[in-house]
């Protein structure tokens, strides 16, 4: 399911404040001269930060990997290096630009490569590792835990750069390796016992490309031929011979799943646009993506049920899928007068699903009935937007829009077990008005408002969470005078909707506010301050104690309170400091705990308050005009009110020198 827009807007805003405030290291402050050495007809900068980390953690540490993850040892936090030309007509190569953050010990390490001549070639190089480590549930104890290191690259070249015909050859690979840990229950259904299973974690995704640009005027034709390669092998092993219950007589003495599953996307992909005089501009892609994918299931085990009787049971499945996806959208802009834009975006979008799979059971020796499944899963959009852009003064700017939405759902489920098949057809479109307003006041030159408003109504949608009936409101104000930069905005967006089953309503609501100061060449501050407001009411229907409950309604309400303050300061341009803090605090309805409802399968009032603080400091002292001397201190404090289990507090830094030859 696609994420809305303004979900994403809200979720920018939330996380503004942590984003203006990162990781104590690399540091930031330049060495070297401004304009580089000369070297052979080429300018040079560079500089090369080595250092060491260091942390020490009270508390859940397992939670602190997650969330931080940052560990001891020497590691190169960063480095940029770049070769220019002066002439712009080097021999081999034109330009060379390196950048690294991270690299050696770092959880989160980064590179990027360009290498170019302004004639011929330009390669691009892009490489990301993450250390992903999930402790599980977050406050109660879990067998299922996962610790998989992710690995990213990509690689393109782009052949006769300065010429209207290119050739485009890329490759890119995605990787994931490591440990999982999770749990299965065994012989008697719900009724069994649940087993810890290791797992080998091992998923390969690759992807070759070739394709062609074409430019002739202002028009600009990209073709582009790819194929993907995904395959996935991790096979589960028993991890220890007891069960969760250690109460009950079932057991597991030997246990085998190998599950392979591979396939192929191969695609294409164009892209036209360009511009027609000054009063028409166009662009228009085109995507398709035909997914064939191939699975393999064999499990075996071996113990006792929990009447002690031996038990063995076997597995087999198998099956194939294709999944054709097919994208095309086309806008125009038309430009009538110098204060007037209009514009219309058409967007089509259809995804098919295809797939069988046959599963084969063999229970303590008897073989049941073959299961034959199949599904058809089509989905089909199309969306078409009007927006009209005019601006009658400087001070001035008005926008409206209209925006139509349509979507098919199609299924099928058939199902053959031995003599007896079953086939459903299922089918709903939702259809979806949409209207925009917008305006831009600038009253004096420092000082800018903009407002927009946005209502949309669905006749028929799919799931509870659907928006149906909303609206969308949106203002910001913000003042600008020499170094001085002050802005206020609020956001909110209110949804009701009713289906078969249940009704839903959300409410959110956010607001924020920044301020940045340099009064002195010396001296800079920067702070800001947000508030995400949700809360959702939903019914809900679910299992407890073997009695199926839906007439109970689920509350959640979160207050989420974000902010930072940094302040930069220069002693004698010879020291610099920084010093920082960030806050992020969800308080909920207030109360420090769930309330349970009157059945305590599940609490009808659900608020998570926690509180997330990170303060910091840095300090570079230069020794020399090409050597600088860091230090970094950083805090991080996780409390959660309603479970201490994975509350830490850790303390982190580095020293590192940083310096350019």
């Amino acid at each position: 399911m696609a994420i809305h827009p303004r979900t994403i807007a809200l979720l920018m805003t939330a996380s503004a404040p942590l984003l203006a405030q990162p990781t104590v290291a690399p540091t930031g402050e330049p060495v070297g001269r401004a304009r580089g050495e000369d070297w052979n007809g080429y300018n040079v900068t560079n500089s090369f930060e080595l250092g060491a980390r260091f942390h020490t953690v009270n508390g859940n540490e397992a939670a602190y990997r997650s969330d931080v993850n940052f560990g001891n040892g020497l590691r190169l936090l960063g480095s940029t290096l770049s070769l220019n030309s002066k002439e712009g007509r080097g021999g081999l190569f034109d330009e060379i630009l390196l950048n690294t953050q991270g690299l050696g010990n770092d959880p989160y390490q980064f590179s990027s490569l360009r290498i170019q001549h302004n004639r011929w070639y330009r390669y691009d190089m892009n490489w990301r590792l993450n250390d992903f480590v999930n402790p599980g549930l977050n406050f109660l104890p879990s067998a299922h835990a996962q610790n998989t290191r992710r690995m990213w690259q990509d690689h393109d070249l782009t052949l006769l750069p300065a010429f209207p015909f290119q050739f485009l050859v890329g490759y890119s690979r995605n990787s994931q390796e490591g440990a999982g840990l999770y749990t299965q229950n065994f012989f008697d259904q719900h009724r069994g016992d649940e087993f810890p299973l290791f797992a080998n974690i091992n998923r390969r995704q690759r992807e070759f490309r070739l394709g062609t640009q074409l430019q002739y005027r202002k028009l600009k034709l990209i073709l582009l031929r790819g194929w993907q390669r995904y395959e996935e092998d991790s096979p589960l092993s028993l991890a220890v011979g007891a069960g969760l219950n250690a109460a009950d007589n079932t057991t597991l003495t030997s246990f085998r799943l190998t599950s392979p599953y591979a396939g192929d996307t191969p695609y294409w992909r164009a892209n036209l646009f360009g511009e027609a005089g000054r009063w028409l501009a166009v662009n228009a892609r085109l995507s398709y993506a035909g997914t064939r994918r191939d699975f393999a299931s064999e499990e075996a085990a071996i113990g006792t049920s929990r009447l002690g009787a031996a038990t063995n049971r076997q597995f087999f499945a198998g099956g194939t899928g294709t999944r054709p996806v097919t994208n095309a959208n086309f806008t125009i802009s038309l430009f009538p007068a110098d204060a007037v834009t209009i514009t219309n975006h058409t967007a089509f979008h259809q995804i098919q699903m295809d797939g069988n799979a046959t599963l084969t059971q063999v229970q303590n020796g008897f073989t049941g009935a073959d299961i034959l499944n199949f599904r058809h899963l089509g989905i089909r959009s199309i969306v078409n937007m009007t927006d009209a852009l005019l601006r009658p003064a400087k001070w001035l700017g008005l926008r409206a829009g209209y925006q139509f939405s349509t979507r098919r759902i199609r299924s099928v489920e058939a199902e053959t077990v031995g003599a007896f098949s079953d086939r459903l057809n299922y089918e709903q479109t939702n259809r979806v008005h949409a209207g925009l307003l917008g305006i831009r006041l600038q009253p004096v030159k420092p000082l800018t408002f903009n407002f927009d408003l946005e209502v949309g109504r669905a006749d028929r949608p799919f799931l509870t969470l659907s928006e149906r009936n909303y609206n969308a409101f949106g203002a910001r104000a913000q003042y600008k005078q020499g170094s001085l930069l002050l802005s206020v905005a609020v956001r909110t967006n209110y949804n009701t909707n009713s289906v078969s089953l249940f009704s839903h309503s959300s409410h959110s609501r956010n607001y924020a506010f920044d301020a940045s100061w340099t009064p002195r060449r010396w001296f800079a501050f920067d702070a800001g301050y947000g508030k995400q407001h949700l809360d959702t009411l939903t019914g809900i229907a679910y299992f407890a104690s073997g009695q199926f409950l839906d007439t109970q309604r689920s509350l959640y309400v979160s207050n989420v309170h974000s902010g930072h303050a940094t302040a930069r300061f220069s002693v004698a341009s010879r020291v610099d400091l920084s010093f920082g803090y960030s806050r992020v605090q969800d308080t909920g309805d207030g109360r420090a705990a769930l309330a349970l409802s009157t059945n305590p399968a599940f609490p009808e009032v659900q608020v998570l308050p926690l509180a997330f603080d990170s303060p910091q400091a840095r300090v570079s002292i230069r020794l020399h005009q090409q050597v600088r001397l860091n230090f970094g201190y950083q805090y991080y404090r996780y409390a959660e009110d309603f479970s201490a289990l994975r509350n830490y507090r850790a303390h982190t830094g580095f020293t590192s020198v940083l310096w350019s030859f």
